[in-house]
C-alpha cells in the first residue's frame, strides 16, 4: 500500500524584492489575490486536496503569514456583535486548528531545496507535497489534488508541469522525457535552467510537487548547484530510475505572481470568475481600455 500525501510544505522564506517597496514591511505571500493572500489560496488547495499538515519555513518578518491563519477573537466578537456574518465566516475559513499547522526556520537564503530540507523533521518517512504561493493555478479542479489523483495511479514522484516557449527554459527546470502520453510525461532525467539550444525539452517544472522521503537524502549533502543554490530539482534527478517520476500536466492556467505582470494578470483572472465581482471588472477593464 502506497502512503498517502498528508503534509505539504510551503517555502515562504523569500524576500519579495521584486515588489519593494510593498514588500518592505508585508512579506510578498500576503499581497492579495482579489481578496484572499496569496498563501491563502495555496492553502486552500492543499486542504482540497486531503492535506492534513501544513508546513511553513519561514524566516525573519513573516510572523503576518502565522497571524493570518490563527484566530483573531476579538476580531470575530466584534464581526459577530455587529451582525456581519459573511465577513466572519471569511475570516473562520482562513483559521487552522491546533496541531495542524507548524513553522521552521530557514535563516538563510539558500535556495529552493535548502528551504525543503529545513522541513525534514517535520515532513518524516511520509511522501508529501510542495506548494510555491507565488506560482497560482486557476482550475476547475484544484492542480494539487489533480496530482495526488496521479499519485494515486502511479505513485512515485509527480512534478506539475507546462510547455514554455525553448527560449525560457533558462528560466525553469526542466524534464528530460521518457515517455508521453499528452497527461502523464515519464522522467528520465531533470535541468535546472538550461540554456534554450541544449535543453532537452520544454516541459517545465511549476510549483507544486508531490515528493517521497529519500529527497531528503540527497538534499543532506548540501550541494550547490545552478545559481550558486541547492536546487531541489538537483536533488530530485537523483530519485530517477530508483522511484517512478511523472510530470503531469494539469488542467488549468498557471499564473506567475512572482511577477509585477503576472501577479496582476492572475488578479484579474480571478475576478473576472468570481460570479459577485465579475461583471463589474469587465465594466471597468472595458472603461480602461
Amino acid at each position: 500500500m502506497r502512503k498517502a500525501v498528508r503534509k505539504a510544505v510551503f517555502p515562504v522564506a523569500g524576500l519579495g524584492t521584486r515588489f519593494l517597496p510593498a514588500t518592505k514591511a508585508i512579506p510578498k505571500e500576503m499581497l492579495p489575490l482579489v481578496d484572499k493572500p496569496l498563501i491563502q489560496h495555496a492553502v486552500e488547495e492543499a486542504r482540497a486536496a486531503g492535506i492534513e499538515d501544513i508546513i511553513f519555513v519561514t524566516s525573519q518578518g513573516k510572523s503576518a503569514i502565522e497571524d493570518h491563519f490563527d484566530i483573531n477573537g476579538d476580531l470575530n466578537k466584534v464581526l459577530e456583535t455587529r451582525g456581519k456574518l459573511d465577513a466572519l465566516e471569511a475570516v473562520r475559513s482562513t483559521e487552522i486548528g491546533s496541531g495542524k499547522l507548524f513553522y521552521t526556520r530557514q535563516q538563510q537564503p539558500l535556495g529552493l531545496g535548502h528551504a525543503v530540507w529545513c522541513a525534514r523533521k517535520l515532513v518524516g518517512d511520509e511522501p508529501f507535497a510542495v506548494l510555491l504561493p507565488d506560482d497560482v493555478v486557476l482550475a476547475g479542479t484544484p492542480c494539487l489534488k489533480q496530482m495526488v489523483e496521479a499519485y494515486d495511479d502511479v505513485g512515485g514522484n509527480i512534478v506539475a508541469v507546462v510547455d514554455v516557449p525553448r527560449e525560457h527554459t533558462n528560466r525553469y527546470g526542466i524534464l528530460d522525457v521518457a515517455s508521453d502520453d499528452g497527461r502523464l510525461a515519464a522522467v528520465k532525467g531533470l535541468v535546472e535552467k538550461p540554456k534554450p539550444e541544449v535543453a532537452p525539452s520544454t516541459l517545465s517544472i511549476i510549483g507544486r510537487y508531490i515528493l517521497q522521503p529519500e529527497v531528503f537524502g540527497h538534499l543532506d549533502r548540501q550541494e550547490r548547484g545552478a545559481g550558486n543554490e541547492i536546487q531541489l530539482t538537483d536533488s530530485m534527478a537523483r530519485l530517477i530510475g530508483n522511484q517512478p517520476f511523472h510530470g503531469l500536466r494539469f488542467e488549468g492556467t498557471r499564473y506567475d505572481c512572482g511577477d509585477r505582470v503576472g501577479f496582476l494578470e492572475a488578479n484579474l483572472a480571478f475576478a473576472l470568475e468570481r460570479p459577485d465581482i465579475g461583471h463589474l471588472v469587465r465594466e471597468a477593464i472595458a472603461k480602461l481600455i
